[in-house]
C-alpha cells in the first residue's frame, strides 16, 4: 500500500508531501494521524531546522473528506456527533503542534485549497504557492460553515475579507492571497520546489536555537496587550542574548567590521 504520507529528507530539511491524490489529499482520518505521527517526530528532533508540507497531485487540499465523513454519520445513535468531535479534535491537534513546532514550517501550494485546506496554509508559518493555486473557505456552499479554519484565516487577514470569504464561499487566487498576507510569494509553477526550499534553507543556515525561541515569542506576544508583550519580549531577547552562540555571533560580526 502506498504511503498517504511522504517524507524526505534535504539535510536539515523535513519535506512531508501529501501523496493521495486519490481524493485530492484530504484530511482523512489516515493523513491526519500520519501528520501527528510525523510532526510529532520532527519536533523532538535536533537535526531538523525546518519543514516544507507539499502535495501530490494536481490539489494542495480540499479539507476533510466528506465521504469518510459521511460514511461515519450512521455508526451511532447520535448522528455521528462523537465521530464529527474526535475528527475535529485530531485536526485541531495537528494545527495547533505545526504552531508549537519549534521549526518554521512553509506551506508549498500548487492547486486548490479550501476549507481545512486552506486553513492548514493558514496555520503554516510561511506559505509559498503557484499562479494555479487557489484558496477558500467555501463550506457554505454545501451548508457548512468553516468554524474550524476560521479561526487560522482570520488570524491570517483581515476579518471583513475573512467574513466574506466565510459567508459566500468565494475564492482567492494566488496573488489576492499574497495582498492580503495569507501566503508570502506566488511563484511560477517550474520555481515553486525551489522558492520553497529556498526559503527554507536560508531559515535552515540560521542558529535554531534563535529561530526556535524566536518562533514561539512571535505567536505568543501576538496575543498579549502592546505592554505586556513588550515586556515578554524583552525578557526573551535577554535569554538570546545571553546563548554562548548568540555571544560568538556578535564578537564575529564586530571583530568583521574591524578587519
Amino acid at each position: 500500500m502506498e504511503n498517504i504520507l511522504l517524507r524526505s529528507d534535504q539535510k536539515e530539511i523535513a519535506i512531508l508531501t501529501l501523496n493521495s491524490p486519490k481524493n485530492l489529499n484530504a484530511l482523512s482520518e489516515a493523513m491526519l494521524d500520519a501528520l501527528k505521527t510525523n510532526l510529532e517526530e520532527i519536533q523532538q528532533s535536533k537535526k531538523i531546522k525546518a519543514v516544507i508540507i507539499r502535495a501530490a497531485g494536481k490539489a494542495f487540499c480540499p479539507g476533510h473528506d466528506l465521504r469518510e465523513m459521511q460514511a461515519k454519520r450512521d455508526l451511532e445513535n447520535d448522528g455521528g456527533r462523537a465521530y464529527f468531535e474526535d475528527l475535529l479534535s485530531r485536526c485541531t491537534h495537528v494545527m495547533k503542534l505545526i504552531r508549537e513546532l519549534p521549526q518554521p514550517v512553509i506551506a508549498e501550494i500548487q492547486g486548490v485549497a479550501a476549507a481545512a485546506g486552506c486553513q492548514l496554509v493558514a496555520t503554516c508559518d510561511i506559505a509559498v504557492a503557484s499562479e494555479e493555486a487557489s484558496f477558500g473557505v467555501n463550506g457554505v456552499n454545501i451548508g457548512l460553515f468553516c468554524s474550524t479554519p476560521m479561526v487560522a484565516l482570520s488570524r491570517n487577514i483581515t476579518r471583513k475579507k475573512a467574513f466574506e470569504m466565510l459567508t459566500t464561499g468565494d475564492f482567492l487566487d494566488p496573488f489576492q492571497a499574497e495582498e492580503l498576507g495569507l501566503i508570502n510569494k506566488v511563484a511560477l509553477s517550474k520555481d515553486l520546489s525551489m522558492c520553497s526550499l529556498d526559503i527554507a534553507e536560508k531559515i535552515a543556515s540560521k542558529l535554531s536555537l534563535a529561530v526556535k525561541i524566536g518562533k514561539k515569542a512571535f505567536y505568543k506576544q501576538a496575543e498579549m496587550e502592546i505592554d505586556d508583550a513588550y515586556s515578554y519580549a524583552s525578557k526573551v531577547m535577554v535569554e538570546n542574548i545571553l546563548y554562548k552562540e548568540t555571544n560568538k555571533g556578535m564578537d564575529d560580526f564586530l571583530n568583521k567590521k574591524k578587519s
